[in-house]
């Protein structure tokens, strides 16, 4: 006898982006909102992991491809058993999300894009301040590269926009990939209806923009030019 295989209703979100762009405060919304409609969830922390799944690994790149290899393995087992895995990690390396999105196949990334002087202003703990001083190493952003994504199912802008509209432009992209439906769409914005072809315009915009992207992150990797922008910024804010 054979049995029928139904399609699997599990999908990774898998956000990214540098140290406090905004990562798990929309991971958690985006989280709640499913929920209510019924979905099965898990959050996959980036900071939590660390403390528990990839406790003992560092920083090199060997160590934090290891850390998102791992984080996508959990993601495929959810994905394929009807969870949504919602992924919240900086995982700086394009290679290693691209590996996760084949392994994982139902995927969709997001980029949380924020100007380094809006997460400096937002560093509480001082962790950018102390890396552009060297008494932090191997710091995303600052002496370790973040390659943006050149292929970002979504882009979201954390400076600018409120956590509602970025969530908003995620669930079009889930109605555009199928992954939830029109019905679903309205109950999780409010009674809104999804766009139709919404999601070609972001398609077409991957491409352009993220040249600016990659020359944004590569101005990153050196700290003396990141140093300058930041005293530039603060004596902006002084006038």
């Amino acid at each position: 006898m054979e049995t029928q295989l139904r399609p699997t209703t599990g999908f990774t979100i898998w956000f990214t982006g540098m140290s406090g762009a905004g990562k798990s405060t929309l991971a958690q919304y985006i989280a709640k909102r499913l929920l209510t409609i019924g979905r099965r969830v898990e959050v996959l922390d980036g900071d939590e992991v660390r403390e528990n799944l990839s406790k003992g690994l560092g920083f090199s790149k060997e160590d934090r491809d290891t850390n998102i290899k791992r984080i996508g393995f959990v993601a495929k087992l959810l994905t394929r058993n009807d969870t949504i895995a919602i992924s919240a990690a900086i995982s700086p390396y394009r290679d290693a999300r691209d590996n996760v999105r084949k392994e994982v196949k139902r995927f969709v990334e997001v980029f949380v894009d924020c100007p380094l002087e809006k997460l400096m202003e937002r560093d509480v703990k001082g962790l950018y301040k102390k890396a552009l001083a060297g008494e932090i190493k191997n710091f995303t952003g600052i002496d370790d590269p973040y390659e943006p994504p050149t292929h970002a199912e979504v882009v979201v802008r954390s400076d600018t926009e409120k956590v509602e509209e970025s969530a908003n432009k995620i669930f079009q992209s889930l109605v555009d990939l199928k992954y939830i439906g029109p019905t679903e769409f309205g109950k999780l914005t409010g009674g809104q209806r999804p766009k139709k072809g919404g999601g070609k315009p972001a398609k077409a915009a991957r491409n352009g923009k993220h040249e600016k992207l990659a020359k944004k992150a590569a101005e990153r990797k050196a700290p003396k030019k990141l140093a300058a922008r930041t005293t530039k910024a603060a004596k902006k804010s002084r006038r």
